[in-house]
C-alpha cells in the first residue's frame, strides 16, 4: 500500500461562526467526523483578527505557527506566547483560549485528538530521513516548506509534494523517505487503549 497523498488546492475554506478567521482540513479520522466525534483531526488555519479559539471537550492542541508574527494567547487565564515559527506548543483544548495577533494574520497548522482515544506528536523536520510508521498508528507528513519529496519502494524519483501538501502513511506504505530543502510537519498518530473499570 502506497502512502495517500492530499494536495493543498483541494480543500475547501471553512469560516470561523465568529468570522475570525477559515479553517482548511487536511485530514481527520474518523473521515466522516468532522468537528465533532474526531479521533484527531490536522487543519490548517487562518488567523484573520482577534478573538476565542472553539472549545472541544476532551480535546487536547498541538498548534505550530507557519506563518506570521505571532499571538498572545490566553490559556485558562494563563498568557502564552506564541511568536516563533514551527516550534510545537501543545494546549489542552477544552480550556477557555483567547487570541490577540501580534502584527497581523497568522496561519496556525493544527493538531486536535481526543485524549482518551488517541496519543499525538508533532515534529518539524527538515533534510533527508526515513520517516517511521508505529505498529498500529498513523503518520500524516505535512509540508510547510518546499522543495520537499516523498520517496517509496513503487515511486522512481519520488512524488513532488507542494506546500501544505500532505501524505498519509500507515504500517503498510513499507519504506518512506522525506526528503528536501524545506520543512515539513511529521504528525504521529496511536490509539489509546480503553481504560479497563475494575
Amino acid at each position: 500500500m502506497t502512502p495517500r497523498v492530499l494536495r493543498a488546492g483541494s480543500r475547501a475554506a471553512v469560516p470561523w461562526r465568529n468570522g475570525g478567521g477559515v479553517t482548511r482540513e487536511i485530514a481527520s479520522w474518523p473521515e466522516s467526523a468532522g468537528t465533532a466525534g474526531f479521533d484527531w483531526r490536522i487543519s490548517l488555519a487562518e488567523v484573520a483578527g482577534d478573538g476565542p479559539f472553539s472549545v472541544f471537550p476532551g480535546v487536547d492542541r498541538i498548534l505550530t505557527m507557519v506563518e506570521g508574527a505571532g499571538m498572545d494567547l490566553t490559556v485558562g487565564g494563563r498568557r502564552r506566547r506564541v511568536d516563533e515559527r514551527y516550534v510545537p506548543a501543545s494546549f489542552p483544548g477544552d480550556l477557555p483560549t483567547g487570541c490577540l495577533l501580534l502584527s497581523g494574520p497568522v496561519v496556525n497548522f493544527n493538531v486536535m485528538y481526543a485524549r482518551d482515544r488517541t496519543a499525538a506528536e508533532v515534529a518539524v523536520v527538515r533534510g533527508a530521513l526515513p520517516v517511521p510508521v508505529p505498529g498500529g498508528g498513523t503518520v500524516v507528513a505535512v509540508v510547510l516548506e518546499t522543495p520537499m519529496v516523498l520517496e517509496t519502494a513503487a515511486t522512481r524519483g519520488g512524488t513532488p509534494l507542494d506546500r501544505y501538501d500532505a501524505a498519509v502513511l500507515t504500517p503498510g506504505s513499507g519504506p518512506v523517505t522525506l526528503h528536501g530543502e524545506g520543512r515539513a510537519a511529521l504528525v504521529t498518530l496511536r490509539t489509546v487503549p480503553p481504560v479497563r473499570s475494575r
